[in-house]
């Protein structure tokens, strides 16, 4: 399930929920995205970064765990202008305006100069954009050399068994809860979710995703799966002025996607 429009159907996917989304995350994650969000945060901390950069900030919670667990600026941008709103609310209620600013805008086309921030941010982001690969590239361009970048999203777990229960949680249960809590609009939200999910790792499996990370211009890429799969950290730095990024071994892709018949060696 892959929409042509990635943007506009994100768009309409969520921005009839802001005040509730952050309930949609607890239910999908069985509460587990707190958790999430913080392990994110940890890779951009040692940095101390002064500006960050937290793109699809959505109602805000990762913009306000880097500004609980760093002394940096935060900026937030998000495509869906009642998530920025809801975000703002939640930033203000929090007394963090005077640190995060947040405004709509595409993550495919960051209105910012080359090398611009210190640590960047995004979560849930790369279902809803029609280049992945491309979207990470711009991601990479506007942080500084030698920054960090760090990425939450939902992850299928890799055991079997895991595998066939988050099947079932997503397929039927979240459906249900998001039609009880929210009613009709949250029942289509909930149906979408782990099809989605699915589908996205079946085109760019982690493998590709790291390679990606790595052609972007990012070292030391790093991923941890959490909660038994349900979801997936990924950090990187990025290359100091001058420096060549690892080569990226494209045969392992091409073999998880089975086009190739072995895998190279490492």
């Amino acid at each position: 399930m892959r929409p042509s429009d990635p943007n506009r159907f994100a768009q309409a996917l969520f921005g009839g929920l802001p005040r509730r989304y952050d309930l949609l995350g607890k239910l999908l994650s069985l509460g587990q995205d707190r958790r999430w969000r913080r392990e994110a945060v940890e890779h951009i901390v040692p940095a101390a970064p002064a500006r960050a950069l937290d793109v699809a900030t959505g109602t805000a919670g990762v913009a306000l765990s880097l500004v609980g667990r760093t002394d940096a600026h935060v900026t937030g941008i998000d495509l869906t202008e009642p998530m920025v709103r809801q975000g703002l609310h939640n930033v203000a209620t929090a007394g963090a305006a005077r640190r995060v600013c947040l405004s709509v805008g595409r993550a495919e086309q960051l209105p910012f100069p080359d090398d611009t921030f210190d640590a960047l941010t995004f979560t849930y982001l790369l279902r809803y954009v029609a280049d992945p690969a491309q979207t990470i590239r711009e991601l990479a361009r506007v942080v500084k050399p030698g920054g960090p970048m760090a990425s939450l999203e939902f992850h299928v777990p890799p055991n079997l068994f895991w595998r066939a229960w988050w099947r079932l949680y997503t397929r039927v249960v979240l459906p249900v809860a998001g039609l009880l809590t929210g009613g009709p609009e949250w029942w289509a939200v909930g149906r979408f979710l782990g099809p989605s999910i699915s589908e996205h790792y079946r085109r760019y499996p982690l493998e590709w995703t790291v390679d990606a990370w790595r052609e972007a211009g990012l070292n030391d890429v790093g991923t941890r799966v959490m909660s038994l799969g349900g979801g997936m950290v990924i950090w990187g730095t990025k290359a100091s002025a001058g420096s060549r990024p690892p080569r990226v071994l494209r045969r392992r892709t091409r073999w998880m996607a089975g086009l190739v018949d072995d895998p190279a060696p490492p």
